[in-house]
Formats: C-alpha cells, structure tokens, sequence
C-alpha cells in the first residue's frame, strides 16, 4: 500500500499552446508512472515552420486531477498547477528534423502535492511569431 502512495500516475497530457505553433510534450508520455520526489526528463517539441520566430520563453506545471471515475482533468488553460520550471527555451534541431529542448526537472514530494493519482503536465510557451531575428538583438 506504501508503494502506491509513493507513486503519481500521470494519465491526462495536455499543452498551453499558441493556436498556429502547437507545441506539444514528447515525453513523458501520456499514461506513465512516476514518483512523487524523483528527477523526470521533459521533451517540448516545437513544430518546425517557414514564419520566423523569436522564443520568448515557458512555463511547465504539474496539476492533479480530481479523484473521479472519468478521466477528467482541469483545462490548462485556465490553471497550470504547481510551477516546475519557468524560464528560457531554446530547443534546437535533432535527428530526424524534430526541434525539441530537454529540461531535467524534479517532482515534488509527495508531503508537498495533492496525493497519488492522475495529474497533468502543461506547458505554456510565449514566441513572437513573424519577427526577423535581424529586428531584435
């Protein structure tokens, strides 16, 4: 029983995203397990365009779902949940033509969150679309 307590399913994956320029989670993956206190790997995968674009930077959260027999999760669009990084995003391009950035991030322990269960992570990213890198220093 201790084990489950310990353990934080994460069974809703949802993005913030601007409308044209869908940004999406690589991993991890909807339906994973993880522990409550451990170190996890975020994969933000910018869709490759022609319009230019300037990164301004993201935010990416953690927020639990209510206890229900459906598979509902809070829209992230008006609540992200509890900050695990905000700052800079700078992906670069990777094999296979995916541009993508990796941020190595820690979940809170589980004194500190809402209990085991579903959660959803979010990712809320701020470009200027159609901004010439020769405008802005």
């Amino acid at each position: 029983m201790k084990f489950i307590l310990n353990i934080l399913t994460i069974s809703c994956l949802y993005i913030a995203t601007v409308w044209a320029q869908a940004s999406h989670i690589g991993f991890p993956l909807e339906g994973d397990t993880l522990k409550f206190g451990t170190n996890i790997t975020v994969q933000i995968v910018r869709p490759n365009s022609i319009e230019g674009s300037i990164e301004v930077g993201i935010a990416i959260a953690l927020l639990g779902c209510p206890v229900s027999e459906e598979a509902v999760c809070p829209s992230p669009a008006g609540q992200l949940g509890d900050i695990l990084y905000t700052g800079p995003f700078a992906p670069t391009l990777q094999q296979m033509g995916m541009i993508y950035e990796n941020f190595t991030l820690t979940l809170p322990a589980a004194t500190s969150f809402f209990g085991p269960g579903r959660a959803q992570l979010a990712v809320a990213r701020l470009h200027l679309i159609g901004i010439s890198s020769t405008m802005c220093p």
